[in-house]
């Protein structure tokens, strides 16, 4: 074999060996992978012993869990709520906090796409026009060298092999950053329906308050009506009267305050729709228009940090600073970039395109740290720590989580005791009322004991409305401790106006 051919075939191995020697390189990534971390899985939400619903039983207001299940659609369709359905579908397309959630996802995927642009080549181009007058002593010239123009002008490229994955890590990390931003948009989806929902049931609570104090005043005046026809017949004293204006005059005092809470109510929805309390009234939300489910699906434990927003967001920060860890760990290693540049340089701008005045350059460069002064270091133990705080945020919000849920599990099961015992409390109360009346017109019971039970009926009264509403904003927040299910809206829908009633 000639020396020739030996040569050929020397350069022909060499440029087949390059390329996957470079490849070897590039596929070295420092730092460490990331591994979703072992979410606990305990059998049940609630302690033994504790009353909840999710051993399978039926509550006293009808309610069953049935565990592993998932709602059929979004979770507040359960309510059968047509009023309710629209407000949260305006307030999904209209909302501020969700508008400003969006933007901050479009920020973090244009953040991945900025460092992905890290791993390609990067061409630039570049002129200038210069007057130079150089020292001709440098180049071993006795005579000056007179001043002249120099203009150049061409393309440049250049490519970093990133031979220990730093910017490989760096495009994970923000890749990482875009999910938490996309977690973080449906856990703000989820919270907005949640608190359309709870102002929805705070209006009817409130208005369901007031239908019953006006009730209470109806009576009260009947009430006084009849000690002043007794007063009239001189069956009763001044006395009497006085303890049934007064009782008229106390129970006047319960609307201003439920009146306050109407309106601070409406108010904070037209603010969750996104629109001006002037701009926009909500619909007059009544919980007979509002069923309350009596089935509520119920994930299994192991699914719930699947199903929860807040606890996937939580895993991708944690994904986000095991990739931060690499980056960190990659400047403390070499760096080898490749360049290269073709141009045209002249003294004579109507030269500069000749071919003779062609430039052109091929080089390699190579930087690796010496001395520091301990910051990179510094800033790798930094990264790991960071990675060690995220691991505990995100196991705290998974406890949280499991909380939660056993917390709205065991309140649906006593929400339904209360209710029916309020329920059981108000007809004997009425009953009593009834009776104690009578007994006055008799002349057998004084003013304060009718007084007495009238109070004990009014309480009562209230008592059960509250704890019908109780029950309804204990279903909702359960619905949201699961990570109920929230679309996203096909196109925004702007709230129409309507009247103020």
């Amino acid at each position: 074999m000639s020396a020739s051919v030996s040569i050929s075939v020397a350069r022909k191995a060499a440029r087949l060996a390059l390329p996957a020697l470079l490849s070897m390189l590039a596929a070295c990534t420092v730092g460490p992978n990331f591994k979703p971390p072992q979410t606990p899985a305990p059998r049940s939400y609630a302690a033994a012993g504790e009353r909840d619903l999710e051993a399978g039983g039926i509550s006293e207001a009808g309610q069953r869990v049935s565990l592993g299940k998932q709602p059929a659609g979004p979770w507040w369709n359960a309510f059968k709520s047509a009023e309710l359905d629209r407000t949260i579908a305006l307030a999904l397309a209209g909302n501020r906090n969700l508008e400003s959630a969006r933007a901050n996802l479009a920020a973090a995927e244009e953040a991945v796409a900025a460092a992905a642009g890290g791993e390609l080549p990067q061409a630039s181009a570049a002129a200038s026009a210069a007057r130079e007058k150089l020292n001709a002593q440098s180049f071993g010239l006795k005579q000056p060298i007179p001043r002249f123009n120099l203009y150049s002008i061409g393309p440049a490229v250049s490519f970093d092999l990133d031979l220990f994955g730093g910017t490989r890590r760096l495009v994970e990390e923000k890749a990482a950053l875009a999910e938490v931003a996309d977690d973080r948009l449906a856990a703000a989806r989820l919270a907005l329906a949640g608190n359309v929902a709870t102002q929805a049931f705070a209006v009817a609570t409130a208005r369901a308050e007031i239908a019953t104090v006006q009730q209470i005043l109806k009576d009260d005046a009947e009430n006084l009506k009849l000690v002043r026809g007794a007063f009239s017949a001189g069956a009763v004293t001044q006395v009497d009267v006085l303890s049934a204006e007064s009782q008229l005059a106390n129970d006047r005092t319960l609307l201003p305050p439920l009146d306050q809470r109407l309106a601070v109510a409406r108010h904070a929805l037209s603010i969750l729709v996104g629109q001006a309390p002037a701009d926009w009234a909500p619909p007059a939300f009544d919980f007979d228009r509002i069923a309350l489910p009596q089935d509520l699906p119920l994930s299994l434990p192991s699914a719930l940090a699947h199903d929860r927003p807040d606890i996937r967001a939580a895993e991708a920060e944690l994904h986000a600073a095991t990739a931060e860890i690499g980056v960190a760990t990659a400047r403390l290693y070499p760096d080898v970039n490749l360049t290269a540049s073709l141009g045209q340089t002249a003294n004579v701008f109507g030269h500069l395109f000749d071919g003779a005045n062609t430039v052109w350059s091929l080089a390699t460069g190579l930087t690796a740290p010496i001395f520091t002064g301990g910051t990179l270091e510094a800033e790798k133990r930094g990264a790991e720590d960071k990675r060690e705080a995220a691991y505990a945020a995100y196991q705290e919000v998974v406890l949280q989580s499991f909380g939660q849920v056993a917390d709205r599990l065991e309140a649906l099961a006593h929400d339904g005791v209360l209710l029916e015992e309020n329920e059981r409390a108000a007809d004997i109360a009425a009953a009593s009322l009834k009776l104690t009346r009578v007994s006055y017109n008799a002349g057998n019971t004084g003013i304060l004991q009718v007084l007495d039970a009238e109070r004990a009926s009014n309480e009562a009264r209230l008592g059960t409305v509250r704890a019908r509403a109780e029950l309804y904003r204990d279903t909702a927040e359960l619905f949201l401790a699961l990570g109920g299910t929230v679309p996203a809206p096909t196109t925004p829908a702007a709230p129409e106006a309507s009247a103020k009633p």
